[in-house]
């Protein structure tokens, strides 16, 4: 569905013509008959520009395809097609064909939804549309050809769903393109072959390499082509999204280590601005805590690592390289602190690395993860889940613009923490964050995860605890060290699939605010870490 840009000038050309031939839409449809305006409706939306205006400016016959956007999270093109129609355009006439989700809406009018109930109103009739996903399972669904007025600019289109209820809406078909031609795409599929190459956990001897010659291969492409990028994991995000700075980030990699070394072991994040500010953040922190030792970075997401050094060029050890860094620079006293939320199985890789070159010092100690413990059931909790309850809580509260969580409860305000989640024996944890909560009589805020596991952390029972509890607002704020692809996307994301669209979808929410903000860059999150270093060397 990606295609070929066309010219700027002809869609703002076309744009402003079709913007006389709106004025021109209303001017006739007041002075038309109430029993003529709704036969017409039709024909108006694609008759409205001047003839002199679609000989000039109005594409050129053929087929193209278009974004079309809604102002309903409930109303958009299936996802196997994104938010993209096929715009036909014949005789100067636009009609853009869309597939939607299912044969929920039955009926659509390029109208108003009083228009569409009056007499002689003429309904668009669906079509029957086969979908084939990405898991090669199919299904029908309801398409429709919408007139389409004008480019670039909200229309009226109303629908009808099989609840026999007709709801006004917007929609704007925009960002037309052309086909790409073969080897427009064919370059693009070599790009997304090289980032898929690289888009692994497993570093080599031609890591390096391969990165450097994905990013080439990339800067190569023009902006249309690079729109066309789609891989298994590849697509125009990887190298084309701005996530801050890269140049504001220490990559800590840096020799002359000196015989006391601290290394600050992560799992990572590509999003420079919250690399730099979370990350950055607890490792400045444990520098200024401990100035006679080096503080060192490494991560252990090699997928991580290799998405910031092809798109950015800055390199960051895993923990294998930290390691022999440390090994040959004459390390006699290496002291390890995880920035990971618990004892899950990064943690637990960690220690396994860590075991094989224990040998290789005079001493070892590895300090707790942030939350410490894990403890046998849900009930467990202890002083570092406290502190960091305390904490994240009383930074949303103050960010979401209350002095106290009470006060934001009695505007019927609730404060949901979005973690991870995860198969792992650890992931209890979750459950003992929200006994933490309770127990400090936090009424209003919830723990989830984006992975559903433990079970009740999953979306839909949230937001069933949220409802049932009787909280109007939300805000979401992600349980997690930094604030990166989990909570721009995941939580805060566009996607019906993102946290904020489920619960804005639920209907049952006057607001939902999101907060990008890391637990690495709360003050008292950055003294528990100094605090578990300094447990560890007693």
């Amino acid at each position: 569905m990606k295609k070929k840009f066309l010219g700027m000038f002809m869609v703002a050309a076309l744009s402003v013509s079709m913007l006389a031939g709106c004025t021109a839409a209303e001017q006739s449809a007041q002075e038309a008959p109430a029993e003529e305006t709704s036969q017409e409706a039709a024909e108006e939306v694609t008759e409205a520009a001047p003839e002199e205006t679609n000989a000039e400016a109005a594409l050129e016959d053929g087929v193209y395809s278009a974004k079309f956007t809604t102002d309903g999270s409930m109303f958009h093109i299936n996802e196997a097609y994104g938010d993209r129609g096929t715009l036909t355009v014949k005789d100067g006439q636009m009609t853009i064909h869309i597939t939607l989700p299912s044969k929920n809406i039955v009926n659509l009018f390029p109208g108003t939804a009083e228009d569409a109930q009056k007499d002689g109103a003429v309904l668009l009739e669906p079509t029957t549309d086969t979908v084939t996903y990405e898991d090669g399972t199919t299904e029908e669904v309801n398409g429709f050809d919408v007139p389409v007025p004008y480019l670039d600019q909200e229309f009226d289109l109303a629908l009808i769903g099989t609840k026999e209820k007709w709801y006004d809406h917007k929609v704007v078909v925009s960002d037309v393109q052309e086909d790409a031609g073969e080897d427009d795409q064919a370059m693009a599929d070599k790009v997304a072959e090289l980032i898929d190459a690289i888009y692994v956990q497993t570093y080599t001897d031609n890591t390096y390499a391969e990165c450097e010659a994905a990013k080439k291969a990339w800067d190569e492409l023009t902006d249309e082509q690079k729109e066309l990028v789609e891989g298994e994991f590849a697509d125009p995000d990887y190298f084309g999204n701005d996530t801050g700075d890269a140049s504001i980030d220490d990559p800590l990699n840096a020799d002359e280590i000196g015989e006391k070394e601290l290394l600050v072991v992560s799992f990572g994040t590509s999003f420079n601005d919250s690399r730099a500010e979370d990350i950055g953040g607890i490792e400045k922190a444990l520098a200024e805590a401990y100035p006679d030792y080096s503080v060192r970075r490494a991560f252990t997401a090699q997928i991580i690592i290799n998405h910031i050094y092809a798109r950015d060029g800055e390199k960051i050890d895993n923990v294998e390289q930290a390691l022999e860094r440390a090994v040959s620079n004459g390390v006699k006293e290496l002291v390890i602190q995880p920035t990971h939320l618990m004892h899950g199985a990064e943690y637990d890789e960690l220690i396994e690395a860590v075991d094989k070159y224990e040998d290789k010092f005079e001493k070892v100690v590895i300090s707790e993860p942030l939350l410490g413990e894990v403890g046998k059931d849900a009930t467990v909790i202890n002083a570092d889940k406290e502190t960091v309850a305390k904490a994240v809580t009383q930074a949303s509260v103050y960010e979401a613009g209350f002095d106290s969580l009470e006060n934001a409860e009695n505007v019927g305000v609730a404060f949901v923490f979005m973690g991870h989640g995860t198969s792992h024996t650890a992931k209890i944890t979750y459950s003992q964050m929200q006994t933490q909560m309770d127990e400090l009589g936090y009424k209003n805020v919830f723990i989830g995860t984006v992975e559903g596991e433990p079970e009740e952390t999953e979306l839909s029972e949230v937001i069933n605890k949220v409802k049932e509890a009787g909280y109007k607002k939300v805000v979401l704020r992600p349980l997690m060290v930094v604030a990166g692809d989990h909570a721009n996307n995941d939580m805060a994301g566009d996607d019906e699939d993102s946290w904020k669209s489920g619960f804005e979808a639920d209907g049952s929410f006057e607001a939902v605010q999101c907060q990008i903000s890391g637990l690495g860059r709360i003050e008292d999150v950055q003294k528990l870490y100094v605090e578990h270093v300094k447990s560890a060397l007693k």
